[in-house]
């Protein structure tokens, strides 16, 4: 199973001193996180992708590409890319040469984001989002998939004998995550293509996780792609840790009380009961978390996340250290003790995809076909 970190990369004032990073000064703690990530063994550091202030990041794969610099086995994800407002052919060039620049460490989380002022800054209309979603995506997948392409839709220009460059590394097209919290058509999307599933439950309950996820599983088995239990699933997660949960609550109660998002809210306590958000010791978080697969079913990758609202980045790496060393190495073991063991421990890397060969469904277009459909196509080709 994979762990790791993501950020939302917000600007935030400090509470309990009064100072706000610079835009800078945010970056390089975003930068000192992955690099920590790596560090004490976390698999995977993710970034979101926002164009609104108190955001930073604007540029994911220019991030990306200068951590990828700096470490060798960290995975290189996003928490949300754009599918709505950013060009699919910038997103199929931009990533692949990621995947170059990586060796093949990205992997990408499609997502419509959460401002809505944003699909006006890029010219697109809000009321439009999911068929933008839905349209853009399968571009996409052309791109990375046919040589040359020649394409006609709703939301942009038309494209003639056109090859996106560079190709994907390898000839195999980056794994890809369709993210989202209530979009039922977002998980059946992600059903269809047999991509992996990132419901980032940090404001919900989950009752309501446990729906989408059993909604996206369901639809994974009826498109083919294997058993429901099979599902290639992601969850997100908070959590803020010290040696008592009183003192875990008294260092966090000020952050979360002025937090861009949730701030000024439900109460601290309220919010932890109602959301996967655990304040308390590293034995709650880790209670707490294998909780998730109680609710639905064993997964494959968990992102945390633990740099907003404002806490200092020293604080930050100090939860890290305490993550990667007492938390991560016992969910590890517990979850792969308890997983069957026809269920995937790991989601698709690109080496695992590499190995699978070009005829692997991941290289079709539209994949979601029965075997006998994808033999009989092979034979009449």
């Amino acid at each position: 199973m994979q762990f790791g970190v993501f950020s939302v990369g917000d600007v935030t004032m400090d509470p309990t001193t009064g100072r706000t990073p610079s835009e800078g000064e945010r970056i390089e703690a975003m930068t000192r996180i992955a690099l920590k990530a790596e560090e004490v063994g976390l698999d995977v550091f993710a970034t979101g992708e926002h164009h609104n202030p108190p955001f930073v990041p604007s540029a994911p794969t220019t991030h990306l590409a200068y951590i990828a610099a700096r470490t060798q086995k960290l995975l290189l994800s996003t928490s949300t890319t754009l599918i709505t407002t950013t060009d699919p052919v910038r997103i199929a060039e931009d990533y692949a040469f990621l995947q170059h620049l990586s060796q093949g460490r990205v992997d990408l989380m499609m997502g419509r984001g959460n401002t809505g002022p944003v699909y006006p800054w890029f010219g697109k209309d809000i009321r439009q989002g999911v068929p933008l979603a839905i349209e853009n995506y399968h571009l996409l997948r052309r791109l990375w998939r046919e040589e040359v392409v020649d394409w006609q839709g709703k939301f942009r220009t038309p494209l003639q004998g056109f090859t996106s460059t560079p190709r994907p590394l390898d000839g195999t097209p980056p794994f890809v995550w369709h993210g989202s919290i209530r979009s039922t058509e977002i998980a059946e999307q992600a059903a269809y293509y047999g991509d992996g599933f990132f419901h980032n439950n940090i404001f919900w309950n989950m009752e309501h996780t446990a729906q989408m996820v059993a909604l996206y599983r369901r639809r994974f088995e009826h498109y083919r792609h294997g058993a429901a239990d099979q599902a290639i699933v992601g969850l997100g997660g908070q959590v803020f840790m010290a040696p008592t949960e009183a003192e875990a609550k008294r260092a966090f109660r000020p952050y979360f009380d002025n937090a861009p998002v949730y701030g000024h809210g439900p109460s601290l306590e309220e919010f932890t009961r109602a959301t996967p958000l655990t304040v308390g010791t590293p034995e709650m978080v880790i209670e707490r978390t294998l909780g998730f697969a109680d609710a639905v079913g064993d997964y494959q990758r968990q992102l945390f996340l633990i740099d907003h609202a404002g806490l200092p980045v020293e604080t930050v790496l100090e939860q890290m250290e305490i993550l990667g060393t007492e938390v991560v190495p016992v969910l590890r073991a517990e979850f792969e003790r308890r997983r069957p063991a026809h269920v995937p421990s790991d989601p698709p890397t690109h080496g695992s995809l590499v190995a699978a060969g070009p005829d692997a469904p991941h290289h079709l277009v539209t994949p979601a076909q029965s075997a006998s459909e994808r033999a009989a196509a092979r034979v009449g080709a």
